[in-house]
């Protein structure tokens, strides 16, 4: 129903948690390359747990061939750069979201070419850097998902 692109994550743990996210949600994972660690990392597995075998996930070269892969989905920048709240916006079904590395984030360039709108931060309070990498992707999933009228849920 989503899709989430990681682009260039560098925890294990935190990607082990989005996948077990994903697996729970319905929603396919895309990993940008470098990784930070192998699919096989003992730490990524452990987060996620025996979801492994129920998640969708794809790596990918570049940012470019995942891109291509989705088709012209509409795409989501996560970033506390964001210009949007993630919770004022109409999500629908393909809506793909696209977050950065855990210690630096987007790019400016791959963030810059991405509509203002399409830049979404979640709120926190003043002075606070920002959300861990998995806390924020369930954040913005369980979001679309709820309204999608948690579609595929139980």
């Amino acid at each position: 129903m989503f899709d989430l692109i990681l682009y260039r994550p560098e925890i294990p743990p935190n990607t082990g948690n989005i996948i077990r996210l994903c697996a729970n949600t319905g929603t396919r994972l895309h990993l940008v390359r470098p990784l930070g660690f192998t699919l096989e990392d003992r730490y990524l597995r452990r987060a996620g747990l025996d979801y492994h075998d129920m998640a969708w996930v794809r790596e990918y070269d570049d940012l470019e061939a995942c891109l291509a892969a989705l088709d012209g989905r509409r795409l989501f920048a996560l970033s506390t750069r964001g210009t949007s709240s993630y919770a004022g916006l109409c999500y629908q079904a393909g809506d793909t979201f696209l977050m950065g590395a855990e210690t630096s984030g987007l790019p400016p360039g791959i963030l810059d070419a991405i509509p203002a709108a399409r830049q979404l931060r979640i709120p926190m309070r003043p002075g606070n850097r920002s959300l861990n990498l998995s806390n924020a992707a369930a954040v913005v999933i369980y979001e679309a998902w709820r309204q999608a009228g948690f579609a595929g849920g139980t």
